[in-house]
């Protein structure tokens, strides 16, 4: 890893109507728009399908690195997340995400340890960790 602080640069670009652009450097453009509950289509990534993936994947992310530094042998995992959005106080905001995690080992896995290892996943991962 390298030293802290780290710096991510994203830019967005848009117009009246249509998609949102996301850029980075070196990295393929994404297309956004509203989610269905504001009157998007459903076919295309929002922010708040990108907001609660980042979840999903910073989840397996952590759990792939513990795993590795533990040394447990696992073949798969599945991390479904859904995100609650409500309006508090007149302000939109996540209130909620809820994170399921399969995960798939070798029949001779400790499993006790795989659990473990799934719960450290979940409280080190970085983005959950940046909510309030």
């Amino acid at each position: 890893m390298q030293d802290l602080p780290h710096h991510y640069r994203v830019a967005a670009n848009g117009t009246p109507e249509g998609d949102i652009q996301l850029t980075a450097a070196g990295l393929e453009t994404i297309a956004t728009t509203p989610p269905p509950e504001f009157g998007g289509p459903e076919d295309r990534w929002s922010p708040e399908t990108l907001f609660v993936a980042s979840i999903s994947s910073c989840f397996i992310l952590s759990f792939r690195a513990i795993a590795r530094a533990s040394r447990l042998p696992w073949v798969s995992v599945e991390c479904d997340a859904e995100g609650k959005l409500e309006r508090i106080e007149g302000r939109m905001r996540f209130t909620e995400v809820a994170v399921k995690a399969v995960l798939h080992v070798p029949a001779d896995t400790d499993e006790q340890k795989a659990h473990r290892l799934l719960e450290k996943a979940e409280e080190t991962c970085l983005i959950t960790n940046s909510l309030s």
